[in-house]
Formats: structure tokens, sequence, C-alpha cells
């Protein structure tokens, strides 16, 4: 969904400035730099002035402030882009560790609660990832990428992935990405850990 909004304020020696929007519900000022227009080459052809119309998609940057990407002066086409293809192996890697551990408890005699927290957990985070993308779209409170990462660390992660690819959220920073990566390979780390040492027993997780 795209936004509209008035450009209040431009720093030209650091390149940002604000937009006060007209289109969304919340009115918060909304930060833009220069690297954030479509055209590569828009402010070295049109220095961005107070009281332009932009038109842009609302976003985030990785402390949940708005942003805009995508943006445009006023009389401008939004080049279309190729819509990005899903990515098979998120899903593949997040229903592969379910079924394995499923199995693994089957066959082993561990209580299937751990099964069931880990579902939990993914469809409560595959929730919290669509219900931040709504807000990014139409404004209001975000959900912080660190909340989204300790879900994700805890044991929501197989619906993390799978949010990030079927509702294309958070699928494209690298910076999210690369941290979301590193909450999966500890979790998965730890789960193996407790599994092989008998520590569920400890807890409570095993017949």
């Amino acid at each position: 969904m795209r936004s509209k909004g008035k450009l209040i304020s431009w720093d030209a020696g650091k390149g940002f400035g604000f937009i006060a929007p007209t289109t969304t519900v919340s009115g918060k000022n909304v930060f833009i730099h220069k690297s954030d227009f479509q055209s590569a080459n828009a402010c070295r052809k049109r220095t961005p002035q107070i009281n332009d119309v932009i038109t842009y998609t609302l976003s985030s940057d990785n402390k949940g402030r708005a942003c805009a990407i995508d943006a445009t002066f006023s009389g401008e086409k939004l080049i279309k882009k190729q819509p990005q293809q899903t990515s098979k192996f998120s899903i593949y890697l997040a229903l592969l560790f379910l079924a394995c551990l499923f199995f693994y408890s089957v066959y082993a005699g561990i209580s299937l609660t751990l099964v069931f927290i880990y579902i939990g957990l993914s469809i409560f985070t595959f929730l919290m990832y669509g219900w931040d993308k709504h807000k990014a779209q139409h404004g209001g409170w975000r959900t912080s990428e660190s909340t989204l990462h300790l879900f994700a660390l805890f044991g929501g992660w197989p619906g993390a992935a799978i949010a990030q690819q079927l509702i294309r959220h958070k699928s494209k920073k690298k910076e999210f990405r690369l941290v979301f990566w590193m909450t999966v390979i500890l979790n998965i780390f730890a789960v193996c850990w407790l599994l092989s040492s008998g520590r569920f027993v400890a807890i409570g997780l095993s017949h």
C-alpha cells in the first residue's frame, strides 16, 4: 500500500529529512533518506524541497521507527519490481525440524509437550509477523525486531521462517536475517543438547 505526504524538512548535507504523512492513520512524521528514493539518480536530478509531495511505501528501520522506501516525487511513475519468489528452503527447514522433533519424541518416549510448545510459539510468532506487517503498511505501534528475535530464539523460529516467506515480511533486511538465523542455530543447538543430555527429565518434559 502506497502512502503520500509532504516533505517538511530536508538536510541536504546529510541527505535525509522527514515527511508529514497525509494518508496514514498515525500521522507521525516519517524518516526518509536520499537512498530511499526509488530512482538512484532522483536526488541528483532534483534536490528535494520543503513541501514536495512524495509518494512512498511505509516501512521501519531496525529500531522500529517509521521510514519511507521506494519513494517517488509527485508525478513520477512507480517502477514496478519483479515479485520476489518464495524461498522454499526456510519453509522446508521449519517443517522438517518440527517433523524430526515429533518422530524423535515418539521414538525416545519423550512427552509431546515440547512439540506442542514449538507449534504454539510458532503460530504466535507467525501472527506477530502478520500484525507487524499490517502496522507497517497502515501505521501504528510496531513490534520491535528484538521482540521478534526473542520469540524465535525461544522456539517460535519455525513460524517466523514461514511468515518471512509467505507474507513477505522481514525477508529482505540483511541485518535482521543474519540475527534471525543466529537465533535459529542457537535454538537448535540448545534443544539438541537438552535432548542428548537427558535434561528434559529434570524439567518434566519426559514420560
